[in-house]
């Protein structure tokens, strides 16, 4: 493999493509490819709500029934590695209000993500936010029904 290091590299994508292969076929590759991507987008985050998120992705369970905290363990001490080899600092914060896992010198969200919020906050309507205000509970829990079930339409296309 030393001498695979020099040379043109393969496409980003390409090797995104085999990562994608390899997770579709372990769990193992799957949550920590998942754990990484969640902590690239967002920081401060200690282990039960990244287990709750990777479990949200991959199903209840995937960390294993039994000796669910070593296989944390294992899939972090894997990310670090990864994140180191990319140039990053995976560290865990445990001052209080701040607990979690952080990239050194990163802000705490990801900028695309900062991008994304700022965006959809600039959509807000202050006219919609009163005519909500003014619905009844009854009204809002069909609203938010009628959302949901046009979400899993849309998903089932």
């Amino acid at each position: 493999m030393e001498s695979l290091r020099y040379g043109p590299q393969p496409a980003p994508r390409a090797l995104e493509s085999l990562l994608d292969d390899a997770a579709a076929r372990d769990i193992v590759t799957a949550r920590r490819a998942c754990l990484l991507t969640v902590l690239w987008r967002q920081r401060g985050l200690a282990r039960p709500a990244l287990m709750r998120l990777v479990e949200a992705e991959l199903g209840r369970g995937c960390f294993g029934e039994k000796a669910w905290e070593d296989t944390f363990q294992r899939d972090m001490q894997a990310v670090k590695r990864a994140f180191r080899a990319a140039g990053f600092t995976l560290a865990y914060s445990r001052t209080k209000g701040s607990e979690g896992y952080f990239l050194r010198g990163e802000p705490r969200l990801h900028s695309q993500v900062q991008a994304a919020i700022r965006g959809a906050l600039a959509e807000i309507d202050p006219r919609q936010i009163r005519v909500y205000a003014r619905l009844t509970p009854a009204q809002r829990f069909q609203q938010g029904a009628n959302i949901s079930m046009l979400a899993r339409q849309a998903n089932a296309r």
